[in-house]
């Protein structure tokens, strides 16, 4: 039982710790830009020592990917909940977009004209990955599939930049609902070139 307590209280830790310098690097990249960060910068915003952040994360890059990381888990634990995952596959983008929403300066930090070309990419990569895991089981073709993903996340990702720049009065709803309507044609396109390279079936006629 002490062993648990101990356990759960070392976990708590842990996430105090992960917490204050994910914190701590959101804050600095909206202010100063990815590249003129440190870890040494990161460590005094979140009055770490520089060994603790060690011990946890090899670099800031380490750091900003456990943050990219929680965030994966947390939009497919909620497209994995979606109530129209039957018509719509990307049931992670309402999570993603409310979350936007409530955490704006967060985003503005990760997709603005501050976060660089490091922090752009990793973003656009969780965003590719998420969209390539909703495409696996509609038959399309894996090229197809990828670059599908890819035109796809690279929308996802300039609404969101569009979205969060110009302090636009839609509401995430309207904004879930404009993605939508502008991506199903996409999706159409793509399950109807899968349907047609299909084979066949050819009747051998009857003698």
């Amino acid at each position: 039982m002490a062993g648990t307590r101990a356990g759960k209280t070392s976990d708590r830790r842990v996430a105090r710790t992960h917490g204050a310098l994910r914190e701590a690097l959101i804050s600095l990249i909206s202010e100063r830009g990815w590249d003129a960060i440190s870890v040494q910068d990161v460590c005094d915003r979140a009055n770490i020592g520089r060994s603790t952040f060690y011990a946890h994360f090899a670099s800031k890059e380490k750091l900003l990917i456990s943050g990219f990381d929680e965030l994966r888990r947390a939009l497919r634990a909620q497209a994995g909940m979606a109530s129209d995952a039957r018509t719509w596959p990307f049931g992670f983008v309402r999570g993603l977009i409310e979350h936007a929403h409530e955490n704006q300066r967060l985003f503005r930090a990760v997709i603005g004209k501050r976060s660089g070309l490091v922090v752009q990419r990793h973003f656009r990569h969780l965003l590719i990955e998420l969209v390539a895991e909703e495409l696996t089981d509609d038959g399309i073709a894996m090229i197809r599939r990828d670059a599908a993903a890819h035109y796809i996340a690279g929308a996802l990702f300039e609404l969101l930049n569009w979205w969060i720049d110009s302090r636009s009065p839609l509401a995430p709803s309207e904004l879930e609902a404009m993605f939508r309507e502008l991506t199903t044609p996409v999706l159409g396109v793509a399950r109807s070139s899968a349907q047609n390279r299909r084979p066949v079936e050819t009747k051998v006629p009857a003698k």
